[in-house]
């Protein structure tokens, strides 16, 4: 039985930002550069009172809460924070999994400091944050990172929450389904059709019914409706996609910014070309005007070998963009996945043979 913790940062980037300037305590703070374009980076719990959330439209937080103070965010500072937060993960085992600059999930089955539990290395980890940075953590425990993702928001700000293995089933089954990963709007739709709203209702289905439903996200349904989940904390985790995107000043028709997919393409390619893994799929991922996002891809027969090759794949494949031509879109974005290590990537055959 594995003892996971999920540690996450509280309003990470905006709690740096008050820690660093006592005149921002207290207040709504928002990250993020003030313009039509920009996005929240990040709120602080006075600014998410008012319904700013990250990701939002900078705009629209503004609107939401007038007297905010919009701070653009400074990524040298956060990057050095997360690093100090990092360290202490170590001291304590090294199986640490970071998924992003302000959370990770930890695998403190045997720990590297003694410790009569796992929810007392919780507690000693967030101890620690606090005095070696000033910032404050909360933790979710559990026997899987499915249950301590969920369980680490349970308890936030700055609080902790333990799901033991015989708790799982009284745990899950009230929570909506929208808690289990990729359940997004779309799929709680489907699922409501079917009279399934909470995991409990969804644990009422077989697993033939709901792979015949839903094909193999079905089978992940299934699983995660029991609590099961059989993956490890991966520390050296490969690298499997490299991107860059960028927001246009101004909604722009489909073919009106070539220029800037080729600058794109550009900075995503010298980026791929720090990995010795080789990159087989070309992505372009768009945002419309009004929030939509679709992704479009390519896998050729022979990973791209050049960046005329990669940006020549990225511009065709706004040929497969079915969308009205007055449609307008905000962001893009091109990238390349499917990365392989290189004995495992098809090499291009030689030309001509030797006698």
């Amino acid at each position: 039985m594995r003892k996971i913790l999920h540690i996450d940062m509280d309003a990470f980037y905006a709690s740096v930002e008050q820690r660093d300037d006592p005149s921002l305590r207290g207040r709504p703070v928002v990250v993020a550069w003030r313009g039509a374009r920009s996005v929240v980076c990040a709120a602080s719990y006075e600014a998410r009172v008012f319904g700013v959330r990250s990701a939002m439209p900078a705009v629209r937080a503004e609107r939401l809460c007038p007297d905010a103070v919009f701070v653009p965010p400074d990524f040298v500072r956060y990057k050095a924070a997360s690093k100090q937060v990092r360290e202490i993960f170590l001291a304590h085992t090294d199986l640490v999994q970071p998924l992003s600059l302000d959370e990770a999930y930890l695998d403190v089955t045997v720990p590297k400091i003694a410790s009569p539990s796992a929810t007392e290395s919780a507690r000693r980890i967030r101890a620690e944050i606090r005095e070696a940075t000033s910032l404050t953590a909360s933790a979710g425990i559990a026997p899987n990172k499915f249950l301590a993702k969920i369980a680490s928001d349970w308890n936030k700000p700055d609080g902790q929450f333990v799901v033991k293995p015989g708790q799982v089933e009284a745990f899950l089954t009230p929570l909506p389904v929208s808690k289990i990963p990729g359940v997004g709007k779309v799929m709680a739709k489907k699922l409501a059709d079917i009279g399934v709203a909470t995991v409990g209702d969804l644990r009422g289905f077989a697993l033939e019914e709901l792979q015949a439903r839903f094909g193999s996200f079905g089978a992940g349904l299934y699983r995660r409706a029991r609590g099961i989940d059989e993956r490890p904390v991966e520390p050296d985790q490969p690298v499997q996609s490299i991107s860059s995107e960028d927001t246009f000043e101004q909604d722009l028709p489909l073919y009106a910014f070539e220029d800037a997919l080729r600058r794109l393409a550009g900075k995503a390619w010298d980026a791929t070309r720090r990995t010795p893994r080789v990159g087989r799929t070309v992505v372009l991922k768009l945002k419309t005007s009004d929030f939509r996002i679709l992704t479009r891809s390519h896998t050729p027969d022979l990973p791209p070998a050049s960046l005329e090759e990669f940006t020549a794949i990225a511009l065709a494949l706004q040929e497969r963009v079915q969308l009205p031509a007055q449609t307008r879109y905000r962001l893009a974005g091109v990238g390349l996945a499917g990365f392989r290590d290189p004995e495992e990537a098809p090499v291009q055959p030689p030309l001509f043979e030797s006698a």
